[in-house]
């Protein structure tokens, strides 16, 4: 068990970090999340994919950590942390944007139009987990900055693409 070692707030109530790993010489993504409950680690997991991308794999972190948190402790006042600018204006500025016009870029450059958002089926699977939990936050956290919470789930993305490698002798 790790602990959060960081500020008195995030060692107090429920906290998740959320990371993404992706390496484009190989097209290989891991994503993770790390839960805590008054600064002590209670859970973990992460994942690899293949034909990854940075963001998609910055987003099914957070919704791993939002799916976690509705199976383990729904209605439960929690605050997922993302080291993703990204990530973190697509959860508060731009999702209720994208829903309202069906998931599609609307803006002046008539190139951009009508378009579907990039890893559209996250989105609104991310959606959907935060509508469904009002007391789920998504809140920005500095990246390698010695934060606890957001070190172990930035090694365990790294774990989860490193276990897509093939073994070799």
């Amino acid at each position: 068990m790790t602990e959060i070692l960081d500020a008195p707030d995030m060692r107090r109530g429920l906290h998740l970090f959320t990371d993404g790993s992706f390496d484009p010489k190989s097209g290989h993504g891991g994503w993770a999340f790390a839960a805590y409950r008054d600064g002590a680690e209670i859970a973990s997991a992460s994942g690899g994919v293949v034909k990854a991308e940075n963001n998609g794999m910055e987003l099914r972190a957070i919704l791993e950590a939002a799916r976690w948190v509705d199976a383990n402790a729904s209605g439960e006042t929690a605050v997922i942390w993302t080291d993703s600018a990204y990530a973190i204006k697509g959860c508060t500025l731009w999702r209720p944007i994208w829903r309202n016009n069906g998931w599609k870029k609307i803006g002046a450059n008539a190139n951009l139009r009508n378009r579907a958002i990039a890893n559209k089926d996250i989105w609104q699977a991310i959606d959907g987990a935060l509508s469904r939990n009002a007391a789920l936050t998504i809140a920005w956290c500095k990246g390698h900055a010695g934060i606890g919470g957001n070190e172990r789930a930035d090694e365990l993305a790294e774990r989860g693409r490193l276990s897509l490698r093939p073994l070799t002798n």
